[in-house]
């Protein structure tokens, strides 16, 4: 079988270069290795840091109208060939059709809001701030940027960072996973289709080495990272210390605590969808189902009916409904997690190893999982396992519930549902999580809105890439969003788009 060959984009064009190393990107639906993608080493990092570096020079001092009309041109570009982008990332994530169209729209919707960048860079002015003295304030650029993004969204978390570094006036260097690379060269070729200037937006490919690369360059002035949180501490400490401004956000072990007056019918679906989507893949998964008990076993039995009627397959089937996992290794690790559960004393309630899969025999699959009966303590409870595993916690109160939910180290999104306002309005104020959803499962804000956790689920402030710190994507319980949607309409795994 033939492979791909993915290589560097560099001042608007694929590098050139002999690779020293290179790593295997697979199909996950099948576990054939489908492509090579280069690893860049230290001097190809500083290729690409050079490139944005000269194409800043002259990027900086472009007009707004300028940078806002590769804006809109590479708006009506995406916009158009989704369905390619959406091939591209269904044969490398392994996530299905509807789910990688899903990512690609909250990817635009960034898109959109920065071609708004005329009103959004504008400065301040102050007349007579003291006697005598007026003050004004402008907004610049910073410089060449840098975006480390994680495989399990290849086009929406790059695109969270880089239209706003852009129109902004900063070039970019992107880091997209090695396990899904494909994505961030197919959106290089529509930047430099819609007529931005070479070198403005690079990808370089690699691990460790590069990342490391990044963190210490003395040209790169801002980075942003999404993955896992002892990497994102690694990232935040060493980009902080070589002077970097730098947004790090780690794990995350979402809670969702179901009261007794819950619809049990909307709570089910929504456990499934929150849980079960992109096979669990999502910093926004919900991995721990917290019951108030005398309802924990009515609801570990409807989410068991609709678990069952799942289907998993291929991304590129219609009727897949959850894909496999991205990687054999990614696989064999969270499968470890059903046998450590059991050690632990849980109860193994749905085998994801025993599902019906549809699909060939070599993909990386695994069938949603559901254990009953967790406890704090137990690896299943503790560790982000990023898969399809579903943990059901009993509680006896919702003072309990919440206590959990608050005692846990991370706190990126949690969800209430429940019929009792009070209740809602209660948990809004002493959950200690920087998203949360009321009868929704996975609250995501837009793009106009903040996205970022607590704790150990966000290292550092979200400053945008402007030189007076304007907060694009901000921390802080001030803007937190809390989303408020009763309304359900059955099982619906793909990403959620109309929030």
């Amino acid at each position: 079988m033939t492979t791909t060959h993915i290589t560097h984009w560099i001042a608007g064009q694929p590098w050139r270069g002999a690779a020293q190393r290179r790593g295997d990107v697979y199909d996950p639906a099948t576990g054939r290795v489908t492509g090579q993608v280069d690893l860049a080493d230290a001097a190809v990092v500083d290729e690409a840091v050079g490139a944005a570096l000269d194409a800043f020079q002259q990027w900086r001092h472009a007009s707004v109208a300028r940078r806002t009309t590769a804006l809109f041109a590479f708006r009506e570009l995406l916009n158009a060939r989704r369905e390619q982008l959406a091939e591209v990332i269904v044969s490398e994530h392994g996530k299905v059709r509807s789910d990688a169209l899903g990512e690609i729209a909250r990817g635009l919707e960034v898109v959109e809001y920065a071609c708004g960048i005329p009103q959004l860079i504008k400065g301040g002015f102050t007349e007579q701030a003291s006697t005598g003295v007026d003050v004004y304030s402008i907004r610049q650029p910073l410089g060449p940027v840098a975006v480390v993004s994680p495989f399990n969204f290849p086009a929406m978390v790059p695109m969270w960072f880089f239209p706003l570094a852009i129109a902004a006036g900063n070039t970019v260097v992107v880091k997209p996973s090695e396990k899904d690379p494909s994505a961030a060269n197919f959106l290089a070729a529509l930047w430099s289709e819609a007529g931005l200037p070479d070198g403005v937006f690079n990808v370089v490919h690699g691990d460790k080495p590069a990342v490391d690369r990044l963190l210490e360059h003395p040209d790169i002035k801002a980075v942003s990272f999404v993955g896992s949180t002892p990497v994102a501490r690694h990232v935040y400490e060493t980009g902080t210390r070589h002077g970097k401004r730098v947004q790090a956000l780690g794990g995350a072990k979402n809670h969702m605590l179901v009261l007794p007056d819950a619809d049990l019918d909307l709570a089910a679906d929504a456990a499934v969808n929150a849980g079960f989507g992109a096979a669990g893949e999502r910093c926004m998964a919900v991995s721990v189902l917290v019951a108030v008990d005398p309802v924990g076993d009515e609801l570990v039995e409807r989410i068991k009916k609709r678990i069952a009627g799942l289907t998993v397959g291929p991304g590129t089937a219609s009727g897949s409904e959850m894909g496999p996992l991205v990687t054999g290794a990614h696989r064999d690790k969270v499968t470890s997690y059903l046998d450590s559960g059991v050690t632990d004393g849980a109860a193994l309630s749905v085998d994801g190893r025993a599902h019906p899969i549809e699909g060939e025999a070599g993909g990386f699959w695994l069938g949603p999982t559901l254990f009953d009966h967790v406890r704090p303590g137990m690896s299943v409870y503790d560790d982000e396992i990023f898969g399809p595993v579903l943990s059901v916690v009993r509680v006896s109160s919702y003072d309990e519930g919440l206590a959990l939910i608050n005692a846990n180290p991370y706190g990126n999104g949690t969800a209430l549902f429940t019929n009792d306002g009070g209740a809602a309005r209660r948990f809004q104020h002493e959950v200690e999580v920087g998203m949360v959803g009321i009868n929704v499962p996975i609250p995501v804000p837009v793009a106009y809105y903040s996205f970022g956790g607590w704790k150990s689920s966000l290292f550092g402030d979200s400053h945008a890439y402007g030189e007076d710190g304007v907060k694009f994507f901000t921390r802080g319980k001030a803007v937190t969003q809390r989303w408020l949607d009763p309304s359900h309409g059955g099982i619906n795994l793909g990403f959620p788009t109309n929030q």
